[in-house]
């Protein structure tokens, strides 16, 4: 008989209202009763849960990221290309990356997946020296992050959609430089994302033909169009019907370099998987095979 996988789980305590921790509960529970050792870390930020990562892996121990797609982009992040073993337990608001590889969400079907899965190698993406999983987008999607992370009296979802109607109010259209693959696109729009996972900002389907084991980003554009014509993509967004569309440009690549043209003086932020690592220009290159993850 196999012996049984020894788990680091790190936890984001403020993920999901909180409620990172009590969703560790019942499947860590199921583990230890398998047999398998389980170690809880608390993060202290980003930096942290990415240093803890690190030395669990090369302890030759599985890394379980707890919470939303910041806490596991951070530490599938710090774990691509290391060989390491990671698993997701999805506790945050959002769980885009967990969604696309289809990681179950009930306690038992998650445990047996952590305890007996094999590893599947999929692709990661490098943006401006950093790893991240989902996704790298720059535009009003970024902005309204930005806003909602500013808000002091709304907080989770009420505090995000508060920042994106902002955003969408005072936009203006940004000129952008899309570089794919050497060749450069000039293009005025709402956004334009890097998709290595197909979903991002809480569910929405921005990528849908994105494949995490193609050795691709898929690149989506919304270009500029009427305001109340943008509400109408938003909807479009929760079953990727957007991209038929004549506004919304996919193109597909290795690399991508995204900058902001004009006017002097502007700048805009860009995300990644949920948190906000600069400001333009940023350049995302897929890492192929770089993590070995347990997901169906």
């Amino acid at each position: 008989m196999a012996e049984a996988r020894a788990f680091t789980a790190i936890v984001n305590p403020a993920a999901g209202g909180s409620a990172s921790a009590s969703s560790l509960i019942a499947p860590a529970r199921l583990l230890r009763e398998a047999g398998a050792e389980v170690a809880v870390e608390y993060s202290r930020g980003l930096e942290h849960a990415a240093d803890v990562a690190r030395a669990a892996a090369e302890s030759g121990r599985v890394v379980l990221g707890v919470g939303g797609d910041g806490m596991a982009g951070c530490v599938g992040g710090a774990l691509a290309g290391t060989g390491a073993l990671f698993g997701i337990v999805p506790a945050g608001r959002g769980n885009d990356f967990a969604r696309q590889l289809g990681v179950p969400s009930d306690p038992e079907e998650l445990a047996k997946l952590l305890l007996e899965g094999e590893p599947r190698a999929v692709d990661a993406i490098d943006a401006n020296g950093t790893a991240v999983l989902g996704s790298v987008y720059a535009g009003v999607d970024a902005v309204a992050n930005d806003n909602a992370n500013k808000t002091r009296l709304l907080r989770g979802s009420a505090a995000y959609y508060f920042g994106a109607l902002r955003a969408i109010v005072s936009w203006r259209a940004a000129d952008y430089l899309i570089t794919v693959d050497g060749e450069t696109r000039e293009r005025q729009g709402y956004t334009v994302v890097a998709a290595n996972s197909g979903y991002y900002g809480f569910g929405k389907h921005i990528a849908p033909d994105a494949r995490v084991d193609d050795g691709l980003l898929d690149v989506i554009l919304i270009r500029t169009a009427p305001k109340r014509l943008f509400f109408a993509v938003m909807r479009e967004l929760e079953d990727g019907t957007h991209v038929r569309r004549p506004e919304v440009e996919v193109m597909r690549g290795e690399e991508v370099r995204i900058e902001l043209a004009g006017p002097p003086g502007r700048t805009l932020p860009y995300g990644a998987d949920g948190e906000l690592p600069g400001v333009l220009p940023v350049t995302a290159r897929v890492m192929p095979g770089a993590l070995r993850v347990l997901a169906p």
